[in-house]
């Protein structure tokens, strides 16, 4: 016989059932008391620490010496690192305080993140407790909600202590006691969009456009072709075509801004950016579109004046528009008037001269990144070569060919091709060198093995012969090879058969996980298509340069694919170990002689 219960004995069943689910009842009295104890002993072990006799402490003060800059690593060759004492000249003194003013913000920052995680988890148990009154009908949210405020986590002040200790310090020593610039520098504000900078953009783009449709039509126009057009461009196309890499690298970095901020990777604190300078995709949409409009206005212009023929006398004028050209970016660049947003492009020639000097430098991921973008930019590096030929033989036509017949500029082309590889080639080694891992080692012989492809392909490109094509598709095919696999298993993390995502990996950021795969797909297709140049047929001068120009182009589009992939990978690493702050050098480290002794 089957025994039904009443409507109010199955509440008090539920009701029990979720008591015990919720845990043993606790005393709020008795917690408040725990807490009282715990802050009292708090108290006074911070007073005994600053008891202590600053003397005392100085004793076991040293300059923290890392191996971060040139003369640190070989400062750290020679000396042995226990004789360091605590001698300060004016410049480290100066780069001292630099230190400790990142330190103090930085640490401010994790404390106000500290004071945000505390306050979200209060809510939350606030949340629960009104779902649980909603759906049980009981009154139970009074009870323990006086048991979490009269927690740690609900009464400590000591987050609050610190902050204030904190700016109060920061203050008084940094800002010369300037409240309003102290608060502004360590409450960092969310940067800000402006609508000018949309306006702008779409300005450019418009001139853009009309100014690519006028320059298709002049090219492809009959009196053109007749004025030895394929000549024109055999010479000219190469020296521009350095500014349309630049303009295409530029428009797919906004295309991986844009994607990152939309799927919430923190991407300027993976480049190690200040917070408020950054450039998002709008910014350097404007920067692309501008260099891209004064670059093609000048080439417009080259082409009116080489089939005008009332025009022909000022045609010595116009063959030193693109070295204008590239000066006028060049002074941009390094301009140091605070505009054109000059903490961003300091960040880039900071990071571009690490790269140029990466064996004696301490890499950070914004380093090996721009690195990586110059592999990408080879043939950019060609036609910078091809400047310093073109300028420097005086001819007035066909300089280009004039170059190829020196051997000093075949030699230059060697080293020209292999020098962005050997920058990441370096970064390897330098990174194997600090930590020791065997994957940094065998990274570096994936540059060695393109680097040998370059050499040999080179080789071809300037001798011919069966012997040297063979060379070529050999080494070419070995280091497409190593570098895909090196791409999709290592630096996207990838192809992990047995995650929760077959054959991708546990943590995914985009929706859909075909988009994966066609990212594997396009990126071996892209890396396969680099070869094509090694199996050119009897190829006609300007044939070979479109191809030239269309295998870079797409270089670089495989370039931006990486990229974004890279840096997710990168920031769910971050994630899962819980990483969402940089770490600041300390300018001093604290030792006990007698702690290593016993150690």
């Amino acid at each position: 016989m089957q025994i039904v219960s009443s409507p109010k004995e199955t509440a008090d069943q539920n009701h029990q059932q979720k008591d015990s689910m919720i845990g043993p009842e606790v005393d709020p009295v008795q917690q408040t008391n725990r807490n009282i104890h715990h802050h009292e002993e708090q108290a006074e072990a911070h007073n005994n620490y600053n008891r202590r006799d600053p003397l005392e402490i100085l004793e076991h003060v040293k300059v923290d010496d890392s191996l971060q800059c040139p003369k640190s690593t070989i400062k750290k060759a020679f000396t042995d690192s226990s004789d360091n004492e605590l001698s300060i000249s004016k410049e480290e003194l100066k780069k001292i305080e630099k230190q400790l003013r990142l330190v103090f913000v930085e640490f401010y920052q994790k404390l106000l993140h500290l004071k945000d995680y505390s306050f979200m988890n209060l809510s939350a148990f606030s949340k629960i407790m009104k779902t649980y009154e909603k759906r049980t009908s009981r009154a139970a949210s009074t009870v323990y909600m006086k048991v979490v405020d009269n927690s740690y986590l609900g009464s400590s002040d000591e987050v609050n202590f610190l902050l204030e200790k904190v700016e109060s310090t920061f203050i008084r020593n940094f800002t010369r006691s300037n409240h309003k610039k102290g608060r502004k520098l360590l409450r960092q504000k969310a940067k800000t969009e402006k609508q000018s900078i949309t306006f702008i953009t779409g300005f450019f783009s418009g001139c853009f456009v009309a100014l690519l449709v006028a320059t298709i039509f002049r090219i492809t126009s009959q009196q053109f072709i007749k004025k030895k057009g394929t000549s024109y461009m055999e010479n000219i196309f190469p020296l521009y075509s350095l500014f349309g890499y630049i303009t295409l690298h530029m428009l797919v970095y906004a295309a991986n801004t844009y994607y990152w901020k939309r799927y919430r990777v923190n991407y300027p604190f993976l480049f190690g950016v200040r917070a408020g300078t950054e450039l998002d995709y709008r910014e350097i949409f404007l920067l692309t579109s501008g260099h891209a409009v004064v670059a093609l206005l000048c080439f417009l212009i080259n082409l009116q004046i080489e089939m005008n023929s009332r025009s022909q006398q000022y045609k010595t004028v116009t063959e030193i528009v693109p070295l204008i050209l590239v000066v006028l970016v060049l002074l941009i660049t390094f301009c140091p008037l605070n505009i054109i947003y000059r903490s961003s492009r300091f960040f880039f020639i900071r990071c571009l001269f690490r790269c140029i000097c990466a064996p004696v430098f301490k890499v950070r991921l914004a380093d090996f990144f721009l690195a990586d973008q110059l592999t990408s930019q080879v043939q950019a590096f060609k036609s910078v070569e091809l400047y310093i030929c073109y300028y420097g033989l005086g001819e007035d036509s066909r300089r280009q060919k004039k170059c190829q017949t020196h051997g000093i500029y075949n030699i230059q082309y060697f080293i020209v091709g292999i020098i962005p590889y050997w920058f990441r080639l370096a970064q390897c080694m330098r990174q194997f060198y600090e930590e020791g891992d065997i994957n940094r080692a065998f990274n570096s012989l994936n540059y060695l093995s393109t680097i040998t492809a370059m050499v040999f392909r080179t080789a071809f490109e300037l001798k011919k012969g069966r012997s040297w094509k063979v060379l070529a598709l050999v080494t070419s095919a070995l280091a497409v090879l190593q570098n895909t696999y090196w791409d999709i298993v290592k630096d996207w993390g990838l192809l992990q058969r047995l995650s929760k995502n077959p054959y991708l990996r546990d943590k995914l950021i985009l929706p859909h996980r075909s988009i994966y795969f066609i990212a594997m797909v396009v990126d071996i297709a892209l890396r396969i298509s680099w070869m094509q140049l090694v199996f050119e047929m009897n190829w006609s001068p300007l044939r070979k340069v479109t191809m030239i120009t269309v295998t870079s182009c797409l270089e670089i589009v495989r370039r931006g694919i990486w990229n974004f992939f890279r840096l997710e990978n990168e920031h769910l690493n971050n994630v899962g170990n819980y990483r969402a702050f940089k770490s600041v050098p300390h300018p001093f480290s604290y030792y006990d002689e007698e702690k290593d002794k016993n150690e």
